[in-house]
């Protein structure tokens, strides 16, 4: 490193983030089930507002997103002027931090959480701390006893990513209501809409002051290459966060596509159905061949295996046959491996690639 120029405190403990691999060399035919994708992409009306959009690229966007947040809030039935839009959820998570976390501050998450709590904790200086869940599963108690005058932001994926397990809107309410004063509860809905009926924490989020929601539409959604998500929250939080927030940092063409995506609920419930029986088949057809999951409520099953060494076997013999699915031994699971749930015919080729990998074992 040049003499003299050094990273704030914390950027060196950041370990780059690696996404989920779409290509094997030699290998044709490649199914992507690494990145928790829609395998049907937008709708046809989002599609249709990206073609539209592109006309009018040589404009700059709206700086407030008006017309996205409006068309959210009439969809979920919210406050458009408690919403914030950023480029995917993650750069809400990183406002989050960069607003209300730096050193000597801690930011809670637990054990098995998505990794971007632990980068943008780091980024902003603060401690990152885990608590450990039970049996993959987020633990209040374990959160609560980790709290201490410190704590700033408590991170918690509902559904969990990569373990797709849930827990229930009192055991989330408990938790934020047992929070020291001075932390934000922060209810990461990524995956939200492939539960029916579940609002991803919105009524808490207005019946409390500490507790903070973030959505994306980049996975029911169809729209991870336009990278859009958004937060809701308390006025005073959407305030701070907005001035930290970059004027230009969504694109005309990604608020005219998410705009229309949110509107057509209709495409919305039907990729929530389809995914639903699909990761139901694929669950229990591989469970029939001795690899378990729990049960998920997202659009991926974790794929448990006899230890590591079999998983990462078994990942290989799936590259060999074209399908890419992903390690997470980094998220402290080494003997496990998500898969993506595809389409129909994505979903067969697995598992009859893990039964061939199962009967060629010793």
């Amino acid at each position: 490193m040049t003499a003299g120029i050094a990273p704030q405190p914390g950027i060196m403990e950041i370990k780059l983030y690696e996404g989920g691999k779409a290509t094997v060399d030699g290998v044709k035919d490649v199914v992507k089930l690494s990145s928790n994708e829609n395998p049907f992409g937008p709708s046809e009306t989002a599609q249709e507002a990206i073609r539209r959009a592109a006309h009018a690229v040589h404009r700059y966007p709206s700086t407030d997103h008006s017309g996205l947040r409006k068309a959210i809030a009439e969809t979920h039935n919210l406050d458009a002027d408690n919403i914030i839009c950023g480029v995917g959820s993650d750069e809400i998570i990183t406002f989050l931090c960069q607003a209300f976390a730096g050193p000597r501050d801690e930011v809670l998450f637990t054990e098995h959480g998505f990794s971007m709590y632990r980068i943008s904790a780091h980024a902003a200086g603060a401690t990152p701390v885990e608590a450990k869940e039970h049996e993959r599963v987020t633990d209040v108690d374990a959160l609560l006893a980790a709290c201490t005058e410190n704590t700033k932001l408590v991170f918690i994926a509902n559904p969990n990513n990569p373990t797709g397990t849930m827990i229930g809107s009192n055991e989330v309410g408990r938790l934020a209501a047992g929070l020291p004063k001075g932390a934000l509860l922060v209810l990461d809905g990524a995956y939200a809409e492939y539960v029916n009926r579940f609002d991803g924490g919105a009524g808490l989020v207005e019946s409390r002051d500490n507790v903070f929601m973030t959505r994306t539409f980049s996975k029911i959604y169809g729209l991870g290459g336009l990278r859009i998500g958004w937060g809701y929250g308390p006025k005073r939080i959407i305030d701070i966060l907005n001035r930290v927030r970059g004027p230009f940092n969504l694109s005309t063409v990604a608020l005219d596509a998410a705009e229309a995506a949110v509107r057509d609920q209709a495409y919305v419930e039907k990729c929530r159905t389809e995914n639903a029986r699909m990761r139901g088949w694929m669950a229990e057809a591989l469970a029939e061949l001795g690899v378990p999951s729990d049960t998920s409520c997202a659009n991926f099953v974790l794929a448990r295996f006899h230890d590591p060494e079999e998983a990462g076997a078994c990942d290989e013999f799936l590259k060999s046959r074209g399908l890419i699915v992903r390690r997470v031994a980094g998220y402290g699971l080494p003997d496990c491996l998500r898969i993506t749930v595809g389409d129909e015919s994505a979903c067969r080729r697995v598992v009859a690639a893990v039964r061939a990998f199962k009967e060629q074992r010793p």
